[in-house]
């Protein structure tokens, strides 16, 4: 009998059961010790129901093969290879998901708590408005057999029932575009409800929805008066059910919880009197259709106690946790009733030890505004603890003071860090214990900002920015299972994109630029970069996953950026080409430098004459904001054609393929007549603009030596320093690396003066930071300590270093290169992926003059292994082991 198929799944998230839409869509793997096989048998068993069999092709996110689940319904399935003899074929186990309450059948009323209308002169403001509690009262007679708890919320809100915490989820419903996307949660809570009264209540929070948005703290544009929605569904032992539902009889009151903002922090006063309740408003918001989110949810993912507690010189208490992240502190010991202990977060120490998040601060043209993270509890009479879970804090550090002067015992405080529950897929070691740092620096850079939405830091402005997650995108699907994370995203990122095609920033965009175009940060939105996102993104996922689904959600937002981006290409120039030439030549319709572009962003800043960095954009902010960004524009608007032609074609929009396949050739021979010389280097000359040529195909193949050897030419004068910033680092050691300098790429991840990844390293760094030197000589730190994108150059490590990545035309891992490349005194590396076809692991070790190669490769995945002696193997499922000469390498490993 043939091995049964294991590791079944749906791409749907859920919180202790897995919760799907209508449409769920199937996955498994496949045993090694069979051949590969594209027919299989799904059987379904729906709430008991007579089992259901089809057919069905393909075994990776495979179509809901029978009508569609209805709302609350359990579905049990399992999975065999289809055979003549379905004797010779072993079904799987059981795996089971539900289906969510779909929108058309809540029967429950949008409730509302009663507090000051926003703007009046009750009301608090943004970022110090309390909490409120919804409560419902319920009776229950007899044995309840199944209890289900759907709920969401315009605000952030927690859930009890009877007192208990409901489920595991934190920063419920989530962070979207609150116009257009809601999610809701489910939870089973069978074990909660008791016979009798009961009670359920919810504490809501501006959240996500009503409170503050980036680095300015503006306040968000999504609405003004918070609101909730429930149902409990019980079922019972004699068969009968029942809904109970938010409506008019629930009641409102003011929360413990006197002030709550995501960003600025939470106080939680446990001395006062619980407030009187009031009646609750009924159906006074207006919100989107409910649905169910693809994505993990944010959960508390690790606890962590601190590696340091010292009491400082005015009494308070610092605490060290050693690591960098997003999350909050428990806090176990109140003291004595009345006691106020305030918690202040931040990343970095000032030069007297005590906690500075000055570096974090904001300029705006009333002046400076201070950056805060700060929780307060007061202590009541029956003790308690605190966790501040309406909130959500990027820190390693913690100032705590104490009222009562006091002592804090390290017991009685741990950091809970708090991210999406992602599936780690991937796995990275090497002889070099600081590149095995460098990696795990960059993998807690990504969690930390990974809360939902992939934002850019977790303390500072905390937004999910498109030109991030587009340049990390690819080092994510390396180290995670980002599917369902990203798709959540992606559907914000269509949600705001303008009327016009172009993209937002940022999304969720609480500042909603698409309804405020007179706004001057709606002229700073269609960047090169950051649009591109739209049609990277997807393209990563189908690559990495093999989900054309992906491709198919996302096309159309797609074309219209596109059409949009060459649109501008077409009518607007830059004014030095205007200077130059009042009539602009015919090739000039397809450069993209006449709107606003970032550019590189974040190169290595340059000194003065007294040897202070010099920030470009403070320095002179009209000369920044003007400066011809075409290269990197029309370089992008070349990416983006070419791979949504390539998208067309695969969605069968052959029309769309053909037209974009045209208008890319033309961009391409754009770039290259106004940005490339006869000689193979660039107007522009910088590190970066021959990274991105030559990782975007931009150089004809005449030209790529002459480019790479200007690209080590500008490296060596740089004292052997990476010159790059935002967009190109994640390229330039593969770019190095495919043009011969492999050498060249493992001096820049050995160099450990500034700039430099090593350099952060040696300056303590736990997460990768926004600026090459973000904490400089004097150890003064300068803008976030916690930002991923420079982090994206550690997948070299996997694709290089390992040498395990994707044929290029392969996806899912269906097909993979294992080519690795030695350099740098590495001796062994090892490492593995677990994709769509299973766990792929490869180890080297270099012995003497010899390197001998394991890979394990899973079925449904073919391999070719070039080892560096230029010998081939191609390899089907299974375990395979070789070795070979190393050839003289000017940079010769050392022996083991």
């Amino acid at each position: 009998m043939l091995t049964a198929p294991s590791d079944l799944a749906v791409d749907a998230g859920g919180d202790g059961f897995t919760v799907t839409s209508a449409a769920p869509r199937l996955s498994w793997k496949d045993p090694v010790d069979r051949d590969i096989h594209t027919a299989y048998v799904v059987e379904a068993v729906i709430d008991d129901a007579e089992p259901l069999v089809a057919e069905v092709t393909g075994r990776r996110l495979v179509a809901w093969p029978f009508q569609a689940p209805r709302s609350g319904q359990q579905v049990r399935w399992r999975v065999r290879v289809a055979s003549e003899g379905a004797t010779d074929a072993a079904w799987s186990a059981f795996a089971v998901f539900e289906a969510g309450l779909l929108d058309e059948d809540w029967t429950a009323q949008w409730i509302s708590p009663v507090e000051a209308p926003v703007g009046s002169d009750d009301d608090p403001g943004y970022g110090r408005r309390a909490a409120h509690v919804l409560a419902g009262g319920f009776t229950v007679a007899g044995a309840v057999v199944t209890a289900r708890l759907y709920s969401t919320a315009l605000g952030l809100y927690t859930a009890t029932v009877n007192g208990e915490r409901v489920g595991t989820v934190e920063l419920a419903p989530g962070s979207t575009s609150y116009d257009r996307t809601l999610y809701a949660q489910a939870a089973d809570v069978t074990a909660l409800v008791r016979d009798g009264v009961n009670v359920i209540e919810l504490e809501l929070s501006d959240g996500w929805f009503r409170g503050q948005v980036g680095a300015f703290r503006l306040p968000a544009g999504w609405g003004t008066t918070l609101g909730a929605r429930i149902e409990l569904h019980l079922e019972f032992a004699d068969g009968t059910r029942r809904v109970v539902v938010s409506d008019e009889t629930w009641t409102s009151r003011r929360s413990a919880i006197t002030r709550a903002d995501l960003m600025d922090g939470q106080t939680l006063d446990l001395s006062t009197p619980r407030a009187a309740a009031a009646s609750v408003l009924v159906d006074v918001v207006d919100a989107p259709s409910i649905d169910w989110s693809p994505a993990p949810p944010v959960r508390v993912v690790e606890t962590r106690t601190p590696v340091e507690l010292r009491r400082l010189a005015d009494g308070a208490w610092l605490a060290d946790f050693g690591q960098n992240a997003s999350g909050w502190i428990r806090l176990t010991d109140l003291g004595a009733p009345g006691t106020r202990t305030v918690l202040e977060y931040g990343e970095a120490l000032g030069r007297d030890g005590d906690l500075d998040t000055s570096h974090l601060d904001s300029d705006r043209p009333e002046g400076r505004m201070a950056f805060v993270q700060r929780d307060e509890v007061v202590a009541g009479e029956q003790g308690g603890d605190f966790e501040p879970r309406h909130t959500v804090h990027g820190f390693r550090y913690a100032r705590i003071a104490r009222s009562d002067g006091g002592t804090l015992a390290p017991a009685s405080l741990e950091m809970h860090i708090v991210q999406t529950d992602l599936r780690r897929t991937g796995a990275f070691a090497c002889s070099d214990d600081d590149l095995n740092r460098l990696h795990e620096i960059a993998d807690w850079s990504f969690r930390g900002n990974a809360v939902d939405v992939p934002t850019d830091c977790p303390t500072r402005e905390r937004l999910a920015w498109t030109g991030d997650y587009q340049v990390f995108a690819p080092m994510a699907t390396r180290l995670y299972d980002v599917n369902g994370f990203s798709r959540k995203w992606l559907r914000s990122v269509r949600d705001d994109q303008l009327d016009d095609g172009r993209i937002a920033n940022f999304s969720p965009d609480g500042r909603r630029i698409k309804h405020h175009l007179d706004d001057q940060f709606a002229m700073m939105t269609g960047s090169s970069g950051w649009g591109d996102a739209i049609v990277a993104v997807p393209w990563e996922l189908y690559q990495a996953y093999g989900d054309e689904q992906v491709l198919a959600e996302n096309v159309d937002a797609m074309v219209r950026w596109v059409d949009w981006a060459l649109e501008q290409a077409r009518t607007t120039r830059h004014f030095a080409r205007v200077h130059a030439s009042a009539e602009p030549q015919p090739f000039e319709q397809y450069l993209w430098d006449g709107t606003f572009h970032w550019g590189e962003w974040t190169e290595p800043r340059e000194r003065d004459a007294d040897g202070h960095r010099i920030d470009p954009i403070k320095h002179d902010p009209m000369a920044w904001f003007m400066a011809d960004k075409g290269e990197v524009g029309t370089a992008y608007l070349h990416r983006s054609t070419a791979t949504l032609a390539r998208i067309a074609g695969i969605l069968g929009r052959d029309e769309d393929a053909a037209r974009y396949a045209a208008s890319a050739e033309r961009i391409a021979d754009a770039w290259r007549q106004a940005y490339l010389r006869p000689d193979g280097t660039t107007t522009t000359d910088t590190q970066a603009a021959y990274v991105r040529a030559l990782a975007f195909g931009l150089v004809p193949d005449e030209l790529r030596e002459a480019a790479a050897d200007r690209l080590v030419a500008l490296i060596r004068a740089a004292g052997t320093h990476v010159g790059t910033g935002f967009l190109a680092t994640g390229d330039l050691l593969p770019v190095l690396a495919d043009h011969g300098r492999a050498d060249v790429a493992y001096e820049l991840l050995q160099q450990r003066s500034a700039p430099s990844w090593r350099y952060m390293l040696d300056r303590g760094a736990t997460t990768v930071w926004e600026d090459w030197e973000g904490i400089d000589e004097h150890g003064d730190a300068h803008e976030s300590l916690n930002h991923y994108s420079k982090g994206a150059a550690m997948r070299f490590l996997h694709t290089h270093t390992l040498g395990l990545r994707q044929d290029a035309d392969s996806i899912g891992w269906e097909q993979v290169v294992i080519e690795p490349i030695p350099g740098g005194g590495l001796t062994w590396a090892r490492g593995s992926h677990d994709g769509p076809q299973g766990t792929i692991a490869v180890e080297w070790r270099i012995e003497g003059e010899r390197m001998s190669l394991t890979a394990e490769i899973p079925s449904g995945t073919s391999a070719r292994v070039v080892m560096p002696d230029g010998t081939e193997h191609r390899i089907p499922a299974g375990r395979f082991t070789t070795s070979a000469p190393l050839p003289a390498y000017d940079d010769a490993p050392a022996t083991a």
